[in-house]
């Protein structure tokens, strides 16, 4: 496997975490953030504290605050921004990113009123073509461990997902390859809207059945909207789909699913978000879900009612007596 120079546009847990990833597999490694002073602390200590504490950095690792810097001769550009930002830190990197780099989002989310997926966004940001995906089950903090994972990279063109494959694989990092890039992206996205909803079970303490019903009609919301919008069915089997799912909603190291279970529990969401430093993309994709099964015409009712409960203030005990008062129906419906 030949050397390749790495960029990683995004210093939180997983921009960071991938960084190792890609530093064990014997490339270069040089992650942006848009904070000086916290790159600085970054760099003297060895550790990014606030996104992923506990994990040591190697000093091969390079860090800047610099965006010209960042994707200096760069081979390999990895988008990995929070989806609430992604728009605005990437847009002053069009015309600085090399033409024949390989650029990949790692981000899960939608874009903008028009639900615009992060490959598309980028690929309009930075006037290339195609922008691949990397999504599947993966928490950070192991990933940076080197704890055994596997994940799926997509993208329209076979040789693009194959060579990125190739820089991303290890021994401990298993990759597969799809060209499903929306089902791919969707299974990303709207798998924390379902963790928010399961964590709301567990906190009113409805027990093991009810999680296993939200995660199984959960799975079958999300593979309805994304056959609408042109992906496969399959897709949503796999690692970026039900895996990614059932990790997001059956661990507290899920954002999500945490936000889901202290509204259970009877916090209110506003003061959850407020002590909150890092994103739980499943609140706002609430609200891209909905916005997606309304044009669509595809009954999302999970969604729905985690929007409720997030945007409009909506208890979780009416949520849940929304769901199950619902009209009886076969299971494919």
């Amino acid at each position: 496997m030949s050397k390749e120079q790495i960029a990683i546009i995004g210093d939180g847990g997983w921009g960071t975490a991938l960084g190792l990833t890609l530093l064990r597999n014997g490339h270069s490694v040089r992650i942006w953030g848009p904070f000086p002073d916290y790159i600085d602390r970054i760099r003297v200590s060895g550790e990014n504290k606030d996104y992923l504490p506990g994990v040591c950095l190697p000093k091969e690792m390079e860090w800047t605050a610099d965006r010209a810097q960042a994707v200096d001769k760069a081979s390999v550009v990895v988008l990995a921004m929070p989806t609430k930002y992604f728009r605005t830190v990437l847009t002053p990197f069009a015309g600085l990113i090399p033409s024949a780099a390989r650029v990949i989002s790692v981000a899960k989310g939608l874009d903008g009123p028009d639900n615009r997926r992060m490959t598309e966004v980028a690929e309009g940001i930075l006037n290339i073509g195609p922008v691949a995906a990397l999504s599947g089950p993966s928490f950070a903090s192991e990933v940076a461990r080197g704890a055994p994972t596997a994940v799926v990279i997509a993208s329209r063109d076979a040789a693009l997902a194959d060579s990125l494959q190739k820089v991303f694989n290890s021994q401990k990092f298993r990759v597969y390859t799809s060209d499903d890039v929306i089902g791919v992206e969707l299974g990303g996205t709207l798998k924390n809207v379902i963790a928010v909803g399961v964590g709301v079970c567990d906190g009113m303490g409805l027990g093991h059945n009810a999680r296993a019903a939200v995660v199984t009609r959960g799975l079958a919301e999300i593979t309805r909207i994304g056959v609408a919008m042109g992906a496969r069915a399959d897709t949503f089997a796999g690692l970026s789909g039900m895996g990614d799912l059932v990790l997001t909603c059956t661990s507290r190291l899920s954002r999500n699913y945490s936000v889901g279970e202290r509204m259970g529990r009877g916090e209110q969401i506003a003061d959850i978000l407020s002590g909150m430093r890092q994103v739980a993309e499943g609140v706002e994709n609430s609200a891209s879900a909905c916005s997606l099964a309304r044009h669509l015409s595809v009954p999302a009712p999970i969604a729905m009612e985690v929007y409720a409960m997030v945007h409009e203030g909506k208890t979780p005990q009416s949520a849940v007596e929304a769901l199950l008062g619902r009209d009886p129906k076969p299971e494919r419906g």
